[in-house]
């Protein structure tokens, strides 16, 4: 009787099947009401007793083998289902694939560049971390000049010669140093100044500025400039330009749309005069050609600046600037459609 059980456990031990049927058909005839081993524990009480301890150790011995047969043999059909069911079916629906966005800064500074490429401007970039000389000296804003107090800047402390770029202007000095003209780019870039952080200004902001050198520039050039691009950007054909004060710009002028007074959203950021500022803009100072190599007698030209966060901000309607880097998602994700 033993040989037989121990003729059973081989067989259990043996069995290999792809097929549900077949093992079921293996677990009934083992591990079934009517199976081997319930007719063996039956026989126990008729084994000599001498011979019961080691019967018993047998059946057991079957019974586990039949069991963990099935347990593996039950594992490994599963996991083949899993995967057909997973990478088998091509005409199954695709997972939803969460579609990202581009900043705002990104979208408003993108479209900038686009307006001023289709008048000609190029692309120049250049370092955050700068030297005095292209932040400052070379724009007619020598050591000491009072000027200077007009942008707070964050200097490196261990050298006061290097700190980080308070304009997008440095970018011109380099383009200037290494070209020849007729000139004519657009430099956009972050910028850092010691400023406080509030609804409207903050430590870190987006500048695109822009420059133009040739023979024969006039201010009348400068202007139908501008209002090219208000118009391409904002849809408005009214601008004025108001006398300023910019170092390395004379004559200087701040920027202003007409925005209108339509809405009270109109009324609130224009102050109630339908006014809006968006930049600063100049004609090149002569001193400034000079540190740059170009002779201010055969050329002359003009600059212009302006912010992307302020641009947005009107455009999108944004009424806190520090909604732009606080990486909210729910923010973010609003500007979807302008991928």
């Amino acid at each position: 009787m033993i040989d037989k059980i121990k003729d059973y456990i081989g067989e259990a031990q043996s069995f290999s099947t792809e097929n549900k049927e077949e093992l079921e058909a293996f677990r009934i005839k083992f591990l079934g009401k009517k199976g081997v081993l319930n007719d063996f524990f039956a026989e126990f009480k008729n084994v000599p007793n001498d011979q019961k301890k080691e019967f018993g150790q047998v059946i057991n011995a079957l019974k586990n083998a039949a069991e963990e047969k099935v347990k593996s043999i039950v594992e490994t059909l599963e996991s083949k289902e899993e995967t057909k069911g997973v990478f088998g079916d091509l005409t199954r629906a695709a997972e939803p694939v969460i579609v990202g966005s581009r900043h705002p800064i990104s979208i408003v500074k993108n479209q900038i560049i686009d307006i001023f490429a289709n008048i000609g401007f190029n692309v120049s970039e250049g370092p955050e971390i700068e030297d005095d000389w292209h932040n400052f000296t070379a724009l007619n804003l020598p050591e000491y000049h009072p000027a200077r107090d007009m942008q707070d800047t964050f200097f490196i402390q261990t050298n006061p010669d290097v700190l980080l770029r308070t304009h997008t202007s440095s970018v011109q000095v380099r383009y200037m140093e290494n070209n020849k003209p007729p000139i004519r780019t657009i430099s956009p870039g972050r910028v850092f100044r010691n400023e406080a952080i509030s609804s409207r200004s903050h430590c870190i902001f987006h500048q695109v500025e822009g420059l133009y050198i040739d023979k024969d520039v006039s201010f009348a050039d400068l202007k139908q400039t501008l209002l090219y691009f208000t118009k391409e950007m904002f849809g408005k054909s009214k601008i004025r330009l108001r006398p300023s004060y910019f170092p390395f710009t004379e004559p200087s002028a701040e920027i202003d749309i007409y925005w209108g007074l339509k809405t009270e959203t109109d009324y609130r950021i224009t102050k109630g005069t339908g006014w809006l500022e968006i930049g600063g803009c100049g004609m090149v100072d002569p001193n400034v050609l000079k540190n740059c190599d170009i002779n201010p007698d055969e050329y002359n030209g003009f600059a212009f600046g302006m912010g992307v966060e302020r641009i947005a901000m009107l455009l999108y309607q944004i009424g806190d600037i520090r909604m732009f880097y606080e990486n909210d998602v729910r923010f973010l994700e609003q500007f979807k459609s302008n991928i």
